[in-house]
């Protein structure tokens, strides 16, 4: 599957489960284990899984298995490893507190897309 079409499905399985904040950041200039890093925002524990899950079996449904999905048992924060795209599915707390949009401070070469 190529990247432009996995960022699609990986958008629209955050939008139609309600995610806030979706940003996708083209990280391939700066990282040499992925090129799309996504942050998206649950509102509770519960909808954070349900994101991850969501966006993983989507993924899958479209022909390409998840190399990972990493979550605890209540996640305020679930990554979901598609190789060459990382989606983080966080609670706003954590979203706050790591800050990874700053972490990989990618600004020219990033998206926002809108709720």
């Amino acid at each position: 599957m190529n990247l432009q079409t996995k960022q699609d499905i990986i958008y629209k399985a955050l939008d139609d489960g309600k995610a806030r904040d979706i940003k996708i950041m083209d990280v391939s200039q700066i990282s040499t284990f992925t090129n799309l890093m996504v942050v998206a925002t649950g509102t509770s524990t519960t909808h954070v899984r349900s994101l991850g899950s969501r966006v993983a079996q989507e993924v899958k449904d479209a022909g390409e298995e998840p190399l990972g999905v990493e979550a605890g048992p209540e996640p305020d924060w679930v990554l979901v490893d598609l190789g060459d795209a990382i989606v983080h599915v966080m609670t706003e707390s954590a979203r706050a507190h790591y800050a990874l949009e700053k972490l990989w401070e990618v600004q020219p070469a990033s998206q926002t897309i809108a709720e």
